[in-house]
Protein backbone atom coordinates (compact mmCIF):
# COMPACT_ATOMS: atom_id res chain seq x y z
CA UNK A 1 0.00 0.00 0.00
CA UNK A 2 2.99 2.74 0.83
CA UNK A 3 4.32 2.07 -2.80
CA UNK A 4 0.88 3.11 -4.07
CA UNK A 5 0.85 5.97 -1.60
CA UNK A 6 4.13 7.51 -2.64
CA UNK A 7 3.15 6.53 -6.43
CA UNK A 8 0.40 8.82 -5.94
CA UNK A 9 2.37 11.87 -4.68
CA UNK A 10 4.20 11.40 -7.75
CA UNK A 11 1.71 11.63 -10.13
CA UNK A 12 0.16 14.44 -8.22
CA UNK A 13 3.85 16.71 -8.10
CA UNK A 14 3.95 15.68 -11.70
CA UNK A 15 0.48 17.04 -12.59
CA UNK A 16 1.67 20.03 -10.49
CA UNK A 17 4.49 20.12 -12.45
CA UNK A 18 2.70 20.45 -15.78
CA UNK A 19 0.65 22.42 -14.58
CA UNK A 20 3.44 25.04 -13.49
CA UNK A 21 4.95 25.07 -16.74
CA UNK A 22 2.35 25.66 -18.80
CA UNK A 23 1.36 29.04 -16.96
CA UNK A 24 5.25 29.81 -17.36
CA UNK A 25 5.33 28.94 -20.76
CA UNK A 26 1.95 31.21 -21.57
CA UNK A 27 3.02 34.10 -19.35
CA UNK A 28 2.97 36.39 -22.96
CA UNK A 29 0.00 35.44 -24.30
CA UNK A 30 -2.48 37.94 -24.62
CA UNK A 31 -5.75 37.27 -22.83
CA UNK A 32 -3.97 33.58 -21.38
CA UNK A 33 -5.49 32.84 -17.76
CA UNK A 34 -3.75 30.33 -15.57
CA UNK A 35 -4.54 27.43 -14.40
CA UNK A 36 -3.82 25.84 -10.39
CA UNK A 37 -3.65 22.47 -9.86
CA UNK A 38 -6.18 21.28 -6.84
CA UNK A 39 -5.29 18.21 -4.29
CA UNK A 40 -8.13 15.97 -2.49
CA UNK A 41 -6.57 13.44 -0.29
CA UNK A 42 -7.52 9.19 -0.87
CA UNK A 43 -9.61 8.14 2.47
CA UNK A 44 -11.32 5.32 1.83
CA UNK A 45 -12.82 2.99 4.69
CA UNK A 46 -15.73 0.96 5.69
CA UNK A 47 -18.03 -0.10 8.68
CA UNK A 48 -16.00 -2.72 9.35
CA UNK A 49 -12.60 -0.28 9.83
CA UNK A 50 -11.54 0.94 12.56
CA UNK A 51 -11.15 4.52 11.92
CA UNK A 52 -9.37 5.53 14.42
CA UNK A 53 -5.81 3.64 12.95
CA UNK A 54 -7.14 3.63 9.17
CA UNK A 55 -4.15 5.52 7.39
CA UNK A 56 -4.60 7.57 4.45
CA UNK A 57 -4.63 5.96 0.62
CA UNK A 58 -2.60 8.72 -1.05
CA UNK A 59 -3.38 11.76 -3.28
CA UNK A 60 -5.40 12.63 -6.08
CA UNK A 61 -5.96 15.75 -8.61
CA UNK A 62 -8.94 17.07 -7.90
CA UNK A 63 -9.16 19.50 -10.69
CA UNK A 64 -7.08 21.89 -12.76
CA UNK A 65 -8.97 25.03 -11.83
CA UNK A 66 -8.30 28.64 -14.35
CA UNK A 67 -8.54 31.14 -12.50
CA UNK A 68 -10.25 34.33 -14.54
CA UNK A 69 -8.68 37.48 -12.36
CA UNK A 70 -7.74 40.82 -14.06
CA UNK A 71 -4.32 40.58 -16.35
CA UNK A 72 -2.64 43.75 -16.73
CA UNK A 73 -3.38 46.40 -19.87
CA UNK A 74 -1.20 47.02 -22.66
CA UNK A 75 -1.95 49.92 -24.60
CA UNK A 76 -0.93 49.28 -28.30
CA UNK A 77 -1.41 51.68 -31.53
CA UNK A 78 -4.51 49.55 -32.99
CA UNK A 79 -7.62 50.85 -33.05
CA UNK A 80 -9.32 47.52 -32.97
CA UNK A 81 -7.50 46.31 -30.11
CA UNK A 82 -9.77 45.42 -27.40
CA UNK A 83 -9.39 44.42 -23.84
CA UNK A 84 -12.35 44.09 -21.52
CA UNK A 85 -11.93 45.74 -17.91
CA UNK A 86 -13.91 43.70 -15.89
CA UNK A 87 -16.21 40.92 -16.09
CA UNK A 88 -17.02 39.03 -19.46
CA UNK A 89 -15.70 37.68 -22.51
CA UNK A 90 -15.76 38.57 -26.55
CA UNK A 91 -18.20 36.24 -28.61
CA UNK A 92 -16.92 34.93 -31.82
CA UNK A 93 -18.33 32.29 -34.43
CA UNK A 94 -15.90 30.61 -36.87
CA UNK A 95 -18.04 31.47 -40.33
CA UNK A 96 -20.24 34.12 -41.32
CA UNK A 97 -23.56 32.42 -40.78
CA UNK A 98 -22.79 30.07 -38.07
CA UNK A 99 -23.83 30.22 -34.45
CA UNK A 100 -21.52 28.49 -33.25
CA UNK A 101 -19.78 30.65 -30.39
CA UNK A 102 -17.06 30.28 -28.44
CA UNK A 103 -15.28 32.94 -26.13
CA UNK A 104 -12.30 34.96 -25.49
CA UNK A 105 -10.38 37.65 -23.55
CA UNK A 106 -8.15 37.80 -26.19
CA UNK A 107 -9.14 41.43 -28.00
CA UNK A 108 -6.40 40.77 -31.18
CA UNK A 109 -8.48 41.64 -33.78
CA UNK A 110 -8.11 42.87 -37.27
CA UNK A 111 -9.80 43.07 -40.76
CA UNK A 112 -9.70 40.07 -42.57
CA UNK A 113 -10.04 40.89 -46.67
CA UNK A 114 -13.97 41.23 -46.59
CA UNK A 115 -13.42 43.79 -44.14
CA UNK A 116 -14.87 42.41 -41.24
CA UNK A 117 -13.41 42.12 -38.00
CA UNK A 118 -11.32 38.73 -36.91
CA UNK A 119 -9.36 37.22 -34.59
CA UNK A 120 -6.33 35.48 -35.43
CA UNK A 121 -7.76 32.74 -36.45
CA UNK A 122 -10.18 34.35 -38.79
CA UNK A 123 -12.91 33.43 -36.02
CA UNK A 124 -15.68 36.44 -36.48
CA UNK A 125 -16.32 39.01 -33.98
CA UNK A 126 -20.02 39.17 -33.29
CA UNK A 127 -21.66 42.39 -32.12
CA UNK A 128 -25.06 43.99 -31.43
CA UNK A 129 -26.76 45.96 -34.78
CA UNK A 130 -27.14 50.00 -34.45
CA UNK A 131 -28.78 52.48 -35.86
CA UNK A 132 -26.53 54.08 -38.46
CA UNK A 133 -27.34 57.83 -37.13
CA UNK A 134 -27.41 57.27 -33.57
CA UNK A 135 -25.81 54.53 -32.38
CA UNK A 136 -28.91 52.99 -30.90
CA UNK A 137 -28.58 49.15 -29.68
CA UNK A 138 -31.69 47.69 -30.55
CA UNK A 139 -31.23 44.00 -28.96
CA UNK A 140 -28.66 43.06 -26.65
CA UNK A 141 -30.07 39.15 -27.53
CA UNK A 142 -27.09 36.66 -28.12
CA UNK A 143 -29.06 35.54 -30.95
CA UNK A 144 -29.67 38.65 -32.79
CA UNK A 145 -25.74 38.94 -33.21
CA UNK A 146 -23.73 39.43 -36.23
CA UNK A 147 -20.27 39.87 -37.67
CA UNK A 148 -19.17 43.47 -37.48
CA UNK A 149 -17.78 44.70 -41.13
CA UNK A 150 -15.92 48.03 -41.58
CA UNK A 151 -16.46 49.11 -45.11
CA UNK A 152 -14.19 51.34 -46.23
CA UNK A 153 -16.33 53.49 -48.49
CA UNK A 154 -19.25 55.31 -46.86
CA UNK A 155 -21.82 54.35 -49.33
CA UNK A 156 -22.65 56.49 -52.65
CA UNK A 157 -22.85 60.33 -53.17
CA UNK A 158 -25.71 62.60 -51.86
CA UNK A 159 -26.30 65.63 -53.82
CA UNK A 160 -26.87 69.56 -52.00
CA UNK A 161 -30.87 69.65 -51.27
CA UNK A 162 -30.20 72.23 -48.95
CA UNK A 163 -27.54 75.09 -47.24
CA UNK A 164 -27.68 76.50 -44.00
CA UNK A 165 -26.41 79.41 -43.18
CA UNK A 166 -26.36 82.30 -39.83
CA UNK A 167 -24.53 85.07 -39.87
CA UNK A 168 -23.73 88.37 -38.95
CA UNK A 169 -23.45 91.33 -40.82
CA UNK A 170 -21.73 94.20 -39.65
CA UNK A 171 -24.26 97.55 -39.30
CA UNK A 172 -21.42 100.02 -39.07
CA UNK A 173 -20.95 99.62 -42.94
CA UNK A 174 -21.11 102.21 -44.73
CA UNK A 175 -24.09 101.12 -47.50
CA UNK A 176 -23.29 100.93 -51.41
CA UNK A 177 -25.57 102.74 -54.23
CA UNK A 178 -26.75 99.91 -56.02
CA UNK A 179 -27.37 102.07 -59.07
CA UNK A 180 -24.52 103.71 -59.15
CA UNK A 181 -22.36 100.39 -58.26
CA UNK A 182 -24.00 97.26 -58.77
CA UNK A 183 -22.75 94.28 -57.44
CA UNK A 184 -19.67 92.62 -59.34
CA UNK A 185 -18.29 89.55 -57.68
CA UNK A 186 -15.03 90.48 -59.61
CA UNK A 187 -15.35 94.12 -57.80
CA UNK A 188 -14.83 94.31 -54.01
CA UNK A 189 -15.69 97.56 -53.77
CA UNK A 190 -18.82 96.60 -54.66
CA UNK A 191 -19.99 94.57 -51.60
CA UNK A 192 -18.98 94.34 -47.58
CA UNK A 193 -18.50 90.77 -47.36
CA UNK A 194 -18.82 87.21 -48.79
CA UNK A 195 -18.59 83.14 -47.16
CA UNK A 196 -18.00 79.84 -49.71
CA UNK A 197 -19.67 76.77 -48.95
CA UNK A 198 -18.65 73.18 -50.50
CA UNK A 199 -21.98 71.30 -52.03
CA UNK A 200 -22.22 67.98 -53.89
CA UNK A 201 -23.85 67.45 -57.14
CA UNK A 202 -25.52 63.56 -57.81
CA UNK A 203 -22.37 62.29 -58.73
CA UNK A 204 -20.81 63.80 -55.65
CA UNK A 205 -18.20 65.92 -57.47
CA UNK A 206 -17.24 69.30 -54.93
CA UNK A 207 -18.68 72.75 -56.28
CA UNK A 208 -17.84 75.86 -54.17
CA UNK A 209 -20.97 78.36 -53.78
CA UNK A 210 -20.14 81.75 -52.55
CA UNK A 211 -22.32 84.29 -51.09
CA UNK A 212 -22.10 88.12 -50.89
CA UNK A 213 -23.44 90.72 -48.57
CA UNK A 214 -23.87 94.09 -50.00
CA UNK A 215 -25.54 96.36 -47.23
CA UNK A 216 -28.02 99.07 -49.25
CA UNK A 217 -29.82 101.21 -46.11
CA UNK A 218 -29.62 101.39 -42.43
CA UNK A 219 -31.26 97.85 -42.02
CA UNK A 220 -31.28 96.84 -45.62
CA UNK A 221 -29.19 93.89 -47.01
CA UNK A 222 -28.82 92.34 -50.81
CA UNK A 223 -27.61 88.61 -50.63
CA UNK A 224 -25.92 87.40 -54.20
CA UNK A 225 -24.64 83.91 -54.80
CA UNK A 226 -21.89 82.33 -57.21
CA UNK A 227 -21.33 78.93 -58.17
CA UNK A 228 -17.74 77.86 -58.91
CA UNK A 229 -17.18 82.06 -59.99
CA UNK A 230 -19.93 81.89 -62.55
CA UNK A 231 -22.79 84.35 -61.15
CA UNK A 232 -26.54 82.42 -60.52
CA UNK A 233 -29.77 83.92 -59.28
CA UNK A 234 -30.43 83.30 -55.67
CA UNK A 235 -34.17 83.57 -56.63
CA UNK A 236 -36.92 84.01 -53.54
CA UNK A 237 -39.48 81.99 -52.08
CA UNK A 238 -41.95 82.62 -49.84
CA UNK A 239 -42.67 86.54 -49.03
CA UNK A 240 -38.61 86.70 -49.70
CA UNK A 241 -38.09 89.48 -52.38
CA UNK A 242 -35.74 90.02 -54.95
CA UNK A 243 -33.25 92.54 -55.70
CA UNK A 244 -35.13 95.44 -57.80
CA UNK A 245 -33.58 95.59 -61.35
CA UNK A 246 -31.94 98.99 -59.86
CA UNK A 247 -29.97 97.03 -57.51
CA UNK A 248 -29.12 93.66 -59.92
CA UNK A 249 -25.79 92.66 -60.56
CA UNK A 250 -23.94 94.17 -63.25
CA UNK A 251 -24.19 90.79 -65.31
CA UNK A 252 -27.94 90.98 -64.71
CA UNK A 253 -28.54 88.35 -61.78
CA UNK A 254 -30.01 88.69 -59.02
CA UNK A 255 -30.16 88.27 -55.13
CA UNK A 256 -32.31 88.58 -52.41
CA UNK A 257 -33.17 91.34 -50.05
CA UNK A 258 -33.15 90.82 -46.21
CA UNK A 259 -33.97 93.46 -43.41
CA UNK A 260 -33.55 93.80 -40.03
CA UNK A 261 -35.18 95.15 -37.08
CA UNK A 262 -33.59 98.07 -34.87
CA UNK A 263 -32.45 95.42 -32.59
CA UNK A 264 -30.84 93.37 -35.04
CA UNK A 265 -32.84 90.81 -35.59
CA UNK A 266 -34.47 89.87 -38.64
CA UNK A 267 -37.50 91.55 -40.04
CA UNK A 268 -39.55 88.79 -40.69
CA UNK A 269 -43.41 88.19 -40.04
CA UNK A 270 -44.81 87.29 -36.75
CA UNK A 271 -44.50 83.33 -35.63
CA UNK A 272 -41.82 83.47 -37.83
CA UNK A 273 -37.82 83.42 -36.34
CA UNK A 274 -35.82 84.18 -39.41
CA UNK A 275 -36.07 84.56 -43.78
CA UNK A 276 -37.89 82.96 -45.96
CA UNK A 277 -34.95 80.65 -47.98
CA UNK A 278 -33.92 81.07 -51.59
CA UNK A 279 -33.50 78.71 -54.04
CA UNK A 280 -30.63 78.30 -56.41
CA UNK A 281 -31.55 76.38 -59.84
CA UNK A 282 -28.00 74.21 -60.77
CA UNK A 283 -30.34 73.24 -64.35
CA UNK A 284 -29.20 76.07 -66.73
CA UNK A 285 -26.09 77.77 -68.11
CA UNK A 286 -24.12 80.21 -66.92
CA UNK A 287 -22.98 83.67 -68.70
CA UNK A 288 -20.50 82.13 -71.19
CA UNK A 289 -23.43 79.50 -72.36
CA UNK A 290 -22.32 76.76 -70.45
CA UNK A 291 -24.51 74.63 -68.32
CA UNK A 292 -23.68 75.03 -64.52
CA UNK A 293 -23.23 71.33 -63.58
CA UNK A 294 -21.27 69.83 -66.76
CA UNK A 295 -20.15 66.52 -65.95
CA UNK A 296 -23.01 65.10 -66.67
CA UNK A 297 -24.60 64.83 -62.80
CA UNK A 298 -28.56 65.06 -62.69
CA UNK A 299 -29.98 69.01 -62.42
CA UNK A 300 -30.61 70.25 -59.21
CA UNK A 301 -32.01 72.70 -56.96
CA UNK A 302 -30.18 74.04 -53.79
CA UNK A 303 -32.40 75.71 -51.11
CA UNK A 304 -30.79 78.64 -49.04
CA UNK A 305 -31.78 78.30 -45.82
CA UNK A 306 -31.26 81.78 -43.52
CA UNK A 307 -30.53 79.46 -39.90
CA UNK A 308 -28.68 76.75 -38.29
CA UNK A 309 -29.53 72.74 -39.37
CA UNK A 310 -32.02 72.82 -35.78
CA UNK A 311 -33.49 75.66 -37.00
CA UNK A 312 -32.47 77.83 -33.68
CA UNK A 313 -29.86 80.14 -34.78
CA UNK A 314 -30.73 83.10 -37.78
CA UNK A 315 -28.60 86.24 -39.12
CA UNK A 316 -27.99 89.33 -37.19
CA UNK A 317 -27.11 92.48 -37.62
CA UNK A 318 -25.00 93.80 -34.30
CA UNK A 319 -22.47 96.50 -34.40
CA UNK A 320 -19.66 93.89 -34.83
CA UNK A 321 -17.51 92.49 -37.86
CA UNK A 322 -18.67 90.13 -40.54
CA UNK A 323 -19.24 86.50 -39.17
CA UNK A 324 -20.54 82.85 -40.07
CA UNK A 325 -22.01 81.10 -37.00
CA UNK A 326 -22.72 78.47 -39.04
CA UNK A 327 -22.47 77.12 -42.46
CA UNK A 328 -23.57 73.72 -43.16
CA UNK A 329 -25.27 71.64 -45.90
CA UNK A 330 -26.71 68.19 -46.20
CA UNK A 331 -25.19 66.89 -49.13
CA UNK A 332 -21.99 64.47 -49.29
CA UNK A 333 -19.12 62.67 -51.65
CA UNK A 334 -17.61 58.89 -51.79
CA UNK A 335 -16.03 58.91 -47.99
CA UNK A 336 -12.93 56.88 -47.35
CA UNK A 337 -12.29 55.54 -44.47
CA UNK A 338 -10.02 57.35 -42.09
CA UNK A 339 -10.34 56.72 -38.34
CA UNK A 340 -12.21 53.86 -36.08
CA UNK A 341 -13.54 54.82 -32.72
CA UNK A 342 -14.46 52.23 -30.30
CA UNK A 343 -15.63 53.14 -26.63
CA UNK A 344 -16.23 51.66 -23.50
CA UNK A 345 -19.71 50.28 -24.37
CA UNK A 346 -18.28 49.05 -27.53
CA UNK A 347 -19.86 51.14 -29.95
CA UNK A 348 -18.26 51.45 -33.15
CA UNK A 349 -17.90 54.49 -35.19
CA UNK A 350 -16.22 54.83 -38.29
CA UNK A 351 -15.20 58.16 -39.56
CA UNK A 352 -14.56 59.04 -43.39
CA UNK A 353 -13.37 61.81 -45.38
CA UNK A 354 -16.50 63.12 -46.59
CA UNK A 355 -16.87 64.35 -42.58
CA UNK A 356 -19.69 61.28 -42.72
CA UNK A 357 -19.76 59.17 -39.33
CA UNK A 358 -21.41 55.87 -39.53
CA UNK A 359 -21.86 53.68 -36.21
CA UNK A 360 -21.19 50.33 -37.20
CA UNK A 361 -22.48 47.61 -34.49
CA UNK A 362 -21.88 47.36 -30.63
CA UNK A 363 -19.40 44.59 -29.31
CA UNK A 364 -21.07 42.08 -27.31
CA UNK A 365 -20.50 41.07 -24.26
CA UNK A 366 -20.71 37.62 -22.65
CA UNK A 367 -20.87 36.19 -19.36
CA UNK A 368 -21.16 33.12 -17.10
CA UNK A 369 -22.53 32.36 -14.20
CA UNK A 370 -19.46 29.79 -13.17
CA UNK A 371 -16.21 30.83 -15.36
CA UNK A 372 -14.62 27.89 -13.89
CA UNK A 373 -16.86 25.35 -15.54
CA UNK A 374 -16.16 26.71 -19.10
CA UNK A 375 -14.50 24.18 -21.33
CA UNK A 376 -10.98 24.37 -22.27
CA UNK A 377 -10.39 24.54 -26.31
CA UNK A 378 -6.95 26.10 -27.02
CA UNK A 379 -6.15 29.54 -28.19
CA UNK A 380 -7.26 31.28 -25.38
CA UNK A 381 -11.08 30.35 -26.18
CA UNK A 382 -13.74 28.47 -24.35
CA UNK A 383 -16.92 26.78 -24.79
CA UNK A 384 -19.88 26.85 -22.72
CA UNK A 385 -20.68 23.38 -21.17
CA UNK A 386 -23.37 22.41 -18.43
CA UNK A 387 -21.12 23.76 -15.51
CA UNK A 388 -20.54 27.09 -16.46
CA UNK A 389 -24.44 27.71 -17.24
CA UNK A 390 -25.70 29.39 -20.35
CA UNK A 391 -24.30 32.93 -21.75
CA UNK A 392 -25.84 35.85 -20.55
CA UNK A 393 -24.76 38.63 -23.18
CA UNK A 394 -25.26 42.30 -22.51
CA UNK A 395 -23.93 45.95 -23.23
CA UNK A 396 -20.02 46.54 -21.69
CA UNK A 397 -19.73 48.92 -19.19
CA UNK A 398 -23.31 48.26 -17.41
CA UNK A 399 -24.52 46.45 -14.75
CA UNK A 400 -21.55 43.43 -13.95
CA UNK A 401 -20.24 43.40 -17.59
CA UNK A 402 -16.64 44.80 -18.00
CA UNK A 403 -16.01 47.87 -19.82
CA UNK A 404 -13.88 47.90 -23.20
CA UNK A 405 -11.02 49.50 -23.33
CA UNK A 406 -10.16 50.74 -27.49
CA UNK A 407 -6.00 50.33 -28.69
CA UNK A 408 -5.23 48.00 -25.95
CA UNK A 409 -4.85 44.12 -25.05
CA UNK A 410 -5.66 42.58 -21.74
CA UNK A 411 -1.99 40.57 -20.77
CA UNK A 412 -1.78 37.09 -19.43
CA UNK A 413 -2.87 37.13 -15.98
CA UNK A 414 0.51 34.40 -14.89
CA UNK A 415 2.37 36.44 -11.97
CA UNK A 416 5.86 35.08 -13.23
CA UNK A 417 7.82 35.42 -9.47
CA UNK A 418 4.87 33.21 -7.74
CA UNK A 419 5.53 30.38 -10.70
CA UNK A 420 8.58 30.12 -10.67
CA UNK A 421 8.53 29.46 -7.09
CA UNK A 422 5.79 27.06 -7.26
CA UNK A 423 7.82 24.88 -9.32
CA UNK A 424 10.67 24.30 -6.91
CA UNK A 425 8.13 23.48 -4.68
CA UNK A 426 6.82 21.19 -6.96
CA UNK A 427 10.07 19.76 -7.61
CA UNK A 428 10.63 19.45 -3.77
CA UNK A 429 7.42 17.48 -3.41
CA UNK A 430 8.46 15.17 -6.47
CA UNK A 431 12.05 14.57 -4.71
CA UNK A 432 10.65 13.80 -1.24
CA UNK A 433 7.85 11.21 -3.00
CA UNK A 434 10.70 9.66 -5.08
CA UNK A 435 12.64 9.44 -1.57
CA UNK A 436 9.35 7.82 0.57
CA UNK A 437 9.24 5.04 -2.44
CA UNK A 438 12.76 4.25 -2.26
CA UNK A 439 12.36 3.50 1.39
CA UNK A 440 9.91 1.74 0.86
CA UNK A 441 11.69 -0.21 -1.80
CA UNK A 442 14.49 -0.65 0.95
CA UNK A 443 11.98 -1.78 3.41
CA UNK A 444 11.04 -4.88 1.30
CA UNK A 445 14.18 -6.01 0.22
CA UNK A 446 15.55 -6.17 3.59
CA UNK A 447 12.19 -8.23 4.66
CA UNK A 448 13.00 -10.51 1.67
CA UNK A 449 16.47 -10.91 2.81
CA UNK A 450 15.56 -12.12 6.17
CA UNK A 451 16.31 -15.65 6.74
Amino acid sequence: MSFNIALSGINASQKDLDVTANNISNVKTTGFKQSRAEFADVYATSIFNAGNTKVGDGVLTSSVAQQFSQGTLDFTENSLDMAISGNGFFATTDGLGSRDMTYTRSGAFKLNEDKFIVDNQGNYLQGYQVDRNSGTNSSTALATTQPIRIPDVAGAPQSTDNVFTAFNVDARRSPIDGTANPFDPETPSTYHSSTSATIYDSLGESHTLSTYYVKRGNNQWDVYATFDGDEIDLAPTGTATSTPAARDSVNGYSGLEINFLGSGEPDVPAGQITFDPGTIDLSGNNADGDPYLNNGASAQTVQFNFQDLSGTTSPTQFASDFEVTNLDQDGSTVGRLTNVDIDKAGLIAATYSNGDVQYLGQVAIVRFANEQGLTQIGSTKWRESIDSGEPLAGEANTGTFGGIEASALENSNVNLTKELVDLITAQRNFQANSRSLEVNNTINQTILQIR
